[in-house]
């Protein structure tokens, strides 16, 4: 089957069946996307049309599809739906994205939806997760899972895992725990097919079995998970009891919300934020940062005052016009740093001595240095620009090079140590640092240089 496109036609005939109300139309139209397919058709269709197709469609399939949609859709969908039609698409999802929904709803509400649920034990696993931090290991797993006593047989144990099997949408890893529901390891589904029906679990199961806690950070699940290329990892209590698994698709998401969270940082917007965010929402993530560039902006200004006496010489005159190009060049090379040394600490690969990590740097902002000082060289001699001024003016931006470097380099790794997300350094914040840093080494030097 091939990838389905919402087009604009597509879309067109499903408003205009909508507005006619012909739900067999709508239904045989609608029948064999996949839910994922519905979701993106949600998104385009206006919040009343939105929660005509959720009431319309079976909750096998609409509960995987609002699961999907972006979470300000989704909770002005819900809004629209009483507690009775909530529950039944709750019902059908797996304890974590049913938690997450409920979540989305006032406690009032909660209630009610959750007393509309028929099976007791789903209701049960969803109270447990919104217990804990919707940014930790508890609040981003599954109570759905596998799990077999290692003192059963290897008979039993199919018998059990059918039974449970029945329960879970995609079984990844066979658990095994004791007789007080304590991680011991995991089954091999080889091991388990070729092993004497007689066999005890405890015989045949891999002890070494990778689990996070339930307190555990979202960031630091992802990255035990990449690194040990996992679809799915068990979550422990503090007493290494069993309590759920976190699979790979939740990952993701994570990964992706991070992703999208340093992208913001780094363009200087402090608040998780979306287009169609209100003005006033909007106007709360961007102007923290531009006010931080405006004093950035203003520093410079107090700095080109202070050397201000240049203008009044001819033959110096030329390097208020290189004012642009240092602040340009020290911002770019800062960012270029910052990125780098925030992605390697996003992926755990930055390790070692920051000593030797500031060398590294020296040594390659020295090269792009003296590469593009020559540019400047050339750019002096071609424009019959004073040598010496020409000179002074490259070697000021080689030193500017090096400083933005190492502050780029620098701060992420200060900022990781004291607590604080490293990407905000990739933003305006490491911007207008080397912008101020950059135009006072610039003029400094050329005044020491040049004798004004």
């Amino acid at each position: 089957m091939g990838t389905f496109q919402v087009d604009t036609l597509f879309l067109e005939a499903i408003k205009s069946l909508i507005e006619q109300g012909d739900n067999t139309a709508l239904n045989r139209k609608l029948k064999s996307i996949h839910y994922a397919d519905i979701a993106e058709i949600i998104e385009y269709l206006s919040i009343d049309e939105a929660t005509y197709i959720i009431k319309l469609l079976k909750s096998e399939t609409t509960a995987d599809a609002l699961a999907e949609v972006d979470p300000d859709t989704r909770e002005r969908i819900l809004e629209n739906l009483s507690a009775k039609e909530i529950a039944k698409e709750v019902s059908e999802l797996d304890s974590d994205d049913a938690a997450d929904m409920i979540l989305e709803l006032s406690e009032a509400r909660q209630e009610k939806v959750m007393s509309q649920i028929e099976d007791d034990e789903h209701v049960k696993d969803i109270r447990e997760l919104l217990k804990y931090d919707e940014n930790t290991a508890g609040g981003l797993m599954a109570k759905e899972l596998v799990k077999i006593e290692e003192d059963l047989s290897v008979l039993k144990c199919l018998n059990e895992m059918r039974a449970q099997a029945e329960n879970v949408t995609r079984v990844h890893s066979i658990y095994v725990v004791d007789q007080k529901n304590r991680l011991k390891g995991r089954l091999s589904l080889k091991d388990l097919i070729t092993a004497n029906s007689k066999d005890k679990v405890k015989d045949i199961y891999i002890p070494n079995v990778d689990f996070v806690t339930v307190d555990q950070n979202n960031e630091e699940v992802a990255k035990i998970m990449s690194k040990y290329d996992l679809e799915a990892i068990p979550v422990v209590n503090n007493k290494k009891e069993l309590v759920g698994r976190i699979t790979i698709d939740d990952i993701v998401d994570v990964i992706k919300e991070e992703a999208e969270k340093d992208y913001q940082l780094a363009a200087g917007i402090s608040n998780d934020v979306e287009a169609d965010d209100t003005i006033y929402e909007l106007v709360k993530a961007r102007l923290p940062w531009l006010f931080l560039g405006l004093l950035g902006g203003l520093g410079s200004v107090f700095i080109l005052q202070d050397f201000e006496s240049v203008m009044e010489q001819p033959r110096l005159r030329n390097l208020f016009f290189y004012t642009p190009l240092i602040a340009a060049m020290a911002g770019n090379v800062g960012v270029q740093s910052s990125a780098i040394i925030v992605q390697g600490l996003a992926n755990d690969t930055v390790k070692g001595s920051p000593f030797k990590r500031l060398l590294k740097e020296i040594g390659l902002s020295l090269i792009n240095g003296f590469a593009l000082a020559l540019v400047i060289i050339i750019f002096g001699i071609i424009i019959n620009q004073e040598l010496l001024v020409s000179l002074t003016i490259a070697g000021s931006m080689m030193l500017v090079i090096v400083v933005a470097a190492l502050i780029g380099t620098f701060i992420p790794i200060l900022l990781d140590k004291k607590g604080i997300d490293p990407a905000i350094a990739t933003g305006p914040f490491i911007t207008t640092a080397n912008d101020i840093f950059g135009i006072f080494l610039f003029f400094y030097i050329a005044k020491l240089v040049l004798a004004f």
